[in-house]
């Protein structure tokens, strides 16, 4: 049961190509197969929730240059055991840049991406390769709330849409670019 509201979501989800089909059923299977998909302790992989935040007038996204993996990536994070993934998104979009005003566009999943995040060592510990189940939300901030960095980004700001694939080539990244442009 803790984790069928988010199955729903992932069932009703509709991909935009047959790659991204292909993930929402690895994803459906990873979740069925795991009731702990949205701990980080699950050493294979886990759910994240991530947040493609767009301004009013669907022009631009908030990105983040990631200080962990050098890339401009959209806002989102680790589950840490809520089974509620949009929750999730909107926390994360709030901790990583300190807009309070952030709200979700439509209350169903935008995108779908499975990712692997490398290999971490610190001084007392080593994080394995592991995947990230990321369901990501369409949201919307006010683009004049000023910004604040966290810890986790080297940098935060707002990107026109024509100006992503100058950060990024990440072809989820493209693919929820072109997404935004239907919602205009």
């Amino acid at each position: 049961m803790f984790r069928q509201t988010f199955l729903q979501l992932l069932q009703q989800y509709h991909a935009s190509t047959p790659d991204e089909q292909t993930k929402r059923n690895e994803m459906i299977a990873f979740v069925q197969a795991n009731p702990d998909c949205f701990k980080r302790e699950l050493q294979i992989g886990h759910i994240t929730g991530s947040a493609w935040v767009v301004n009013a007038a669907r022009n631009k996204v908030l990105l983040t240059h990631h200080r962990k993996l050098d890339k401009w990536l959209q806002l989102g994070g680790h589950c840490d055991g809520d089974n509620d993934v949009l929750r999730v998104a909107l926390r994360e979009a709030v901790e990583e840049s300190g807009v309070y005003d952030i709200i979700p566009i439509v209350p169903h999943i935008f995108d779908l991406d499975i990712h692997s995040i490398p290999e971490r060592r610190t001084e007392s510990s080593v994080e394995p390769e592991h995947l990230h189940y990321d369901a990501r939300f369409l949201l919307q901030a006010n683009e004049q709330t000023p910004l604040q960095i966290s810890s986790e980004s080297r940098d935060l700001r707002w990107v026109h849409l024509a100006e992503v694939s100058l950060l990024t080539q990440e072809e989820s990244m493209l693919r929820m670019v072109e997404k935004t442009r239907f919602w205009q």
